[in-house]
């Protein structure tokens, strides 16, 4: 396959990075895209969130037309069938929750219901893309396509080869990456967390230490990392946004069996916050409000 033949692209998963990566490919790479959801409900949020993004950062600053919206929008379709969302698909990109058996199950789905030339990607950030693949009969075709949030201002995209990936479709993802307007690195997927998550990871557990030895509060650390070091974002700032908490918490037993039991495990002021509903993200509060409500009062 070359770059030109990738026509229509399934996107599975409908939350906040499926939707924000549907948007990309249609906005930008003026794909026609399918995105997929387990519900109803929940193909209809992914898609009102494009649309509500669309309209309050480009419609209302007169940076798009209402028809120019009306036309993404024409090419992005909603089921809630990962058969009908893949079988016409030239390329697969998968962004649902961070837990390998979820990834394995609709990676075994994607290989019985996609075209014989269809690549299947995954926007993991960190999972092994060898292990996803090797519950297909093309592993040569699987491949990680990382994202970072949010996919609109964030220009890189890690581009990860699995021990099987062949090396035509590394180049056409890559070519893929730059026709939406990202820059790429290539990594091998036996570094877990890529390259990107798994430096990060090392900074954020030290600034998770801070917080547990009373330091200084998660603000602070924050407001000394963006003004000492330019950082546009502080770990927790982050962290609280992107929703990260919940995402390490329901990882933790695949980044043990990588980074081994030390390294691998959870933090235990995330498996406290956590257990206590601070998650972080669009639904939840983090760390911030942790630190303010329960944490500074000990």
């Amino acid at each position: 396959m070359e770059l030109k033949d990738i026509k229509t692209i399934a996107v599975i998963g409908g939350g906040t990075m499926g939707s924000q990566i549907s948007e990309l490919l249609s906005y930008v790479g003026k794909y026609n895209v399918i995105q997929w959801s387990r519900t109803d409900e929940t193909v209809k949020r992914g898609i009102d969130a494009i649309a509500d993004r669309l309209k309050k950062f480009y419609v209302e600053k007169g940076k798009m037309t209402a028809d120019e919206m009306n036309q993404i929008m024409g090419r992005i379709k909603g089921t809630t069938s990962i058969e009908e969302a893949v079988k016409g698909a030239d390329l697969v990109m998968e962004s649902a929750l961070e837990k390998m058996e979820i990834k394995k199950d609709l990676f075994q789905k994607f290989d019985a219901a996609a075209p014989a030339h269809a690549i299947l990607a995954t926007n993991t950030s960190q999972m092994n893309i060898t292990e996803i693949a090797a519950v297909t009969k093309r592993p040569q075709v699987v491949i990680g396509m990382h994202f970072f949030n949010p996919v609109s201002r964030m220009k890189m995209v890690e581009v990860v080869k699995g021990t099987l990936t062949s090396d035509e479709v590394v180049k056409v993802i890559c070519e893929l990456a730059g026709k939406l307007d990202k820059e790429t690195v290539i990594c091998k997927d036996f570094s877990y967390g890529f390259i990107a998550n798994r430096v990060y990871r090392a900074l954020r557990w030290e600034a998770l230490d801070m917080v547990r030895e009373r330091v200084a509060s998660p603000q602070d650390i924050d407001k000394a990392l963006k003004l000492g070091f330019n950082f546009p974002m502080g770990p927790f700032e982050l962290g609280d946004f992107s929703g990260a908490w919940g995402t390490y918490a329901i990882s933790e037993a695949d980044a043990i069996k990588e980074f081994g039991p030390e390294k691998g495990k959870l933090h235990p002021l995330i498996r406290t916050m956590v257990r206590a509903g601070y998650t972080g993200g669009r639904h939840g509060k983090g760390i911030y409000a942790f630190w303010d409500e329960v944490a500074s009062k000990w």
